[in-house]
């Protein structure tokens, strides 16, 4: 599968993409990903987003772009893959579809995953993150919190919540979401492609898309 996945923080797309890489093999890629691996391994667009990063500047389209290109190249990306989050404008998402042009690459579906703010806030304000940056599991302090208050069940550090997971954090997220990438939903919409899905329940959003996928 190629699929491009939309939905407002806490929406689920993660959890979503793992479910969907084991049910057929397709890779996840997100920007977050691309951009700290390339970092970590020194490589030349790693390099020149790093020095964005570390002046605390917006990484440029163009920049993402051309990582985008490296990794939709690797190898892995043959059997199918599952963009998260990704492009998060109509810019972006122009530039994407010259890309998949350029690769020859079709894209079989874009999923929106459709939820409320309350929803959204509730699973955000109540999740926890391994302070290990080797480990990061999540959990939940309502649906799965730790066995030991506070501590991670896999490696014991402790567990904590992300400076961007507090209500005021989550609501101007929120906000910006709206702002930028909503649009998408139509941008999309008039080409044929989109499929809105209540996001309530991960495995009804995965089952969902791989009946129509099917389909």
């Amino acid at each position: 599968m190629r699929i491009i996945l939309l939905g407002s923080p806490g929406a689920g797309k993660g959890t979503v993409s793992k479910l969907l890489i084991a049910y057929d093999g397709s890779v996840h890629i997100s920007t977050g990903d691309i951009l700290r691996n390339a970092v970590k391994a020194g490589t030349l667009l790693g390099k020149k987003a790093k020095d964005y990063m570390d002046r605390g500047a917006l990484v440029p389209d163009s920049l993402i772009m051309d990582m985008m290109e490296e990794r939709l190249k690797e190898p892995d990306c043959a059997r199918g893959f599952i963009l998260d989050g990704f492009p998060r404008t109509i810019p972006q998402a122009e530039e994407l579809e010259k890309l998949l042009a350029k690769l020859k690459i079709d894209i079989d579906l874009v999923v929106n995953m459709e939820i409320g703010k309350e929803v959204v806030l509730d699973r955000l304000t109540t999740r926890r993150t391994c302070s290990n940056s080797s480990c990061q599991a999540i959990y939940n302090v309502k649906t799965m919190p730790t066995k030991v208050a506070g501590i991670c069940d896999k490696c014991g550090s402790p567990v904590i919540q992300r400076s961007d997971e507090t209500e005021e954090a989550i609501v101007n997220r929120l906000d910006t979401y709206n702002k930028q990438t909503a649009p998408l939903i139509d941008y999309y919409g008039t080409k044929g492609m989109l499929k809105t899905i209540e996001a309530a329940s991960s495995e009804t959003v995965v089952n969902t898309i791989t009946k129509s996928l099917k389909a």
